[in-house]
Parts: C-alpha cells; structure tokens; sequence
C-alpha cells in the first residue's frame, strides 16, 4: 500500500479540450479520464490540495493557446472554489511558474500526479520534481500519450510509448501507481 501524506498535493497537468483535437492521432488508456476523475473526487474528499496545471501556449497555432475554445478544462476536470490554477508554456510545470515555491511555503513534499502527455508533459514534470526532492507519485492509468515515430523512424504505439515513458521515470524519479491504488490508500489514511 502506498502512504499519501495528509501534505500531499494533487496535480493534474494539462487535462484541456485541446487534447482532444484529432490532429494528435490514436492514443493510449481510453479509461484514463474516468481513473483521473475518480482519483480526483477522492482526493477532494479527503480535503488534501489540488492544484491544476493549465498549458498556455504561446504558439500561435496550438490549441492550447489562451483564448480558443479547446484551452478550457475538460469536463470533469475544471478547478473548484479553493483550489489553484499554474499556468505554464513550457512542457514542466516547474519551468517559469511558482508552482516550486508554492508547494515549498505550503508543505507540500510529496506530489501525486497525471494527466497528459505521458511522454512530454508529464515526464518533464515528474523528473524535475524528482530532481527537486519532490516524494512524487505517477498515476499512470490516469494518464493517456499518442503514437509517434522513435529517433529511427519505427512507428511506436501509444501503449509503447507510455510503457517507455513509465520505465524512464521509475524509481530514479517517482513511483508508479494505479489510480486504483491511491484511491484505495486514500480511503485506508482519511
């Protein structure tokens, strides 16, 4: 069973309509919103932080770019009275935002998080948070990444991706858990 701190802070990186535009291909974890929300309403009801982490592009094409439709939260996923926003525009959430400091002045030392892209966004989060003495946890059935061609141009699926993305990240950098998992440490710690 996994411990989670009563300190622990909650982020969900980039959870936004624009992941959903068709452009990005076949993608892995169909399931991965309804493990996020669920893991979600878990940790609120545990009344432990959450803090959501919104991608601001600064492209002028991307769908993440403020003032497009697709830069809202996804359903199920919008902040609450209470809980923080960071905005960033690069792939870490640590990069050019006071998330660090944030987390710093309020105790929080241990860090849960998922959300998109396993390979980019999540990954640059969790290794700087590991890099920076974070206790930090992956829920990796909550997270979701596409397909895409390797540095040799083999095809990889989503689900190798990911897979790949997981082993990077284990043990040097973070822990791997199920949603499930936390859900059910939650539940045995509140």
């Amino acid at each position: 069973m996994i411990e989670i701190a009563p300190t622990a802070a909650l982020l969900l990186i980039d959870l936004q309509r624009a992941i959903d535009h068709p452009s990005w291909g076949a993608r892995n974890n169909p399931n991965a919103e309804a493990r996020g929300q669920a893991l979600l309403a878990a940790w609120r009801a545990s009344g432990r932080r959450v803090i959501h982490i919104r991608h601001d592009s600064l492209e002028p094409h991307s769908h993440y770019r403020p003032g497009q439709p697709l830069h809202a939260f996804k359903p199920g996923f919008e902040p609450i009275p209470g809980e923080s926003v960071v905005a960033k525009s690069a792939n870490s959430a640590f990069i050019g935002t006071g998330l660090e400091e944030l987390l710093r002045s309020s105790g929080h030392r241990q860090l849960v998080l998922f959300g998109v892209i396993t390979n980019n966004c999540i990954e640059a989060t969790a290794r700087m948070a590991g890099n920076l003495g974070f206790d930090t946890i992956l829920a990796e059935d909550a997270c979701f990444t596409f397909g895409r061609d390797d540095y040799r141009g083999i095809h990889r699926t989503a689900d190798e991706v990911h897979a790949m993305s997981l082993a990077n990240l284990e043990g040097e950098y973070c822990r791997i858990a199920t949603s499930e998992a936390l859900i059910h440490s939650l539940s045995g710690a509140s």
